[in-house]
């Protein structure tokens, strides 16, 4: 339905007093009350930064500084001895049970105090927790968790500091009137299901009252079917009936069929009379000419007969010149290697005689220029002895 006037008033009153944004710190103690809630969201969303610091030491030492440094690394050696000491202890007998739960006491008041001396640290330099604020780091589940739920606690302290006795009446009285709204709503509710029910019912009678007429619808249905039972009973009488009278139309068309049958058997029977006449003159024609035929194979094997016997006495000759071409070829072959052998043996004593005659030649040269050497030889020798005879007789 629409919303009435007094709906839309009470609507925007709850708008009004609900509204985070008009609330506004009215006291110094309400003021302190915040700012130690936001601290301490400071502190949790620092805290919860502490282990992803330790991961990263190595690239934040530079700009953590030498104390800052020393507290992580000490804050994580008691975070590993808690480990070991929780892993022990659920591993551990009965027998050592209580002296592990004071080892657990002590360790988680030495781990508060690393904690906080972190925090301590961290938080006396505001660049540095802004910094660090600012890394794209994952915060493991629970912690976010218990960070968002401590958050909306801090907003409902907000809202209770800043809420006067006069609003909280005005709320309480705000409540009330929703109260009675929600009656007022229900009976309305409760009306409208009164008019539903009625209206089910009303639905009800009316679904019944087609039922009868479908009831209606069907015995009329019935009717019909007689009607058709009787119009198809009707339908096929008069189809047995034209179904007679085409079977003699039928009977009286294969009569007729029947007849002209017999005339065109009849005039088969003398076509194929005509047939046979002409085809034993065409049968007495072909053994004609099959008779011809065979005297013209007779005439062509006598002929080839000649003709293969003249042919064999040619073979025959020809098998006789062709071996004393044989013999004659072998004969030639023969005389050939021996004409061959004889030319080379005159090659070789032409060679000899060249040979000899070369020899000569130059033994004949060699005597030639020896005789002629030595005939020089003696001429000279007996020029020499002429003149000293010469020289001799001239001295004394």
């Amino acid at each position: 339905g629409m919303a009435t006037p007094e709906k839309a008033t009470i609507t925007l009153d709850a708008m009004k007093m609900l509204d985070p944004r008009r609330l506004k710190p009215d006291s110094i103690e309400t003021e302190r009350i915040i700012t130690v809630l936001d601290e301490t969201i400071a502190k949790l969303e620092l805290s919860s930064l502490i282990p992803r610091i330790i991961d990263s030491l190595d690239r934040f030492a530079d700009t953590l500084g030498p104390e800052i440094t020393n507290s992580l690394i000490e804050h994580q050696k008691l975070s590993n001895e808690m480990e070991h000491l929780l892993a022990s202890s659920e591993e551990g007998d009965t027998m050592r049970a209580e002296e592990q739960r004071g080892c657990l006491c002590l360790l988680e008041q030495r781990l508060k105090c690393s904690v906080r001396n972190v925090l301590r640290l961290l938080l006396a330099n505001p660049s540095l927790c802004q910094a660090l604020k600012y890394e794209a780091w994952a915060r493991e589940s629970p912690a976010e968790v218990f960070i968002k739920a401590f958050g909306e606690f801090r907003n409902f302290m907000l809202e209770r500091l800043l809420t006067s006795p006069m609003e909280e009446e005005e709320k309480i009285q705000f409540m009330e009137d929703i109260s009675l709204q929600i009656e007022k709503n229900t009976e309305a509710i409760t009306a409208l299901q009164a008019e539903l029910a009625a209206a089910i019912q009303t639905r009800e009678e009316e679904i019944h009252k087609k039922d009868n007429v479908i009831k209606d619808l069907k015995n009329s249905m019935q009717d019909l079917t007689k009607d058709c039972k009787s119009g198809i009973q009707q339908i096929k009488q008069e189809g047995e009936k034209q179904q007679k009278e085409e079977l003699q139309a039928s009977q009286a068309r294969c009569a007729r069929l029947q007849q002209d049958i017999q005339q065109l058997g009849a005039q088969l029977n003398a076509l194929v009379l005509e047939h046979r006449a002409s085809e034993l003159a065409l049968r007495k024609r072909k053994c004609r000419v099959e008779m011809e035929i065979v005297n013209w194979i007779q005439k062509y094997d006598t002929d080839m007969g000649e003709k293969q016997a003249e042919y064999e006495e040619l073979h025959a000759a020809y098998a006789e010149e062709k071996a004393q071409l044989s013999l004659l070829t072998e004969k030639h072959t023969v005389l050939l290697q021996e004409y061959s052998q004889i030319e080379e043996e005159r090659r070789i004593c032409q060679k000899k005689k060249e040979q000899a005659l070369k020899e000569l030649t130059t033994r004949t040269l060699a005597a030639i220029r020896i005789q002629a050497f030595w005939r020089g030889y003696l001429v000279r020798s007996l020029f020499k002895s002429k003149r000293k005879k010469k020289k001799k007789g001239k001295g004394k």
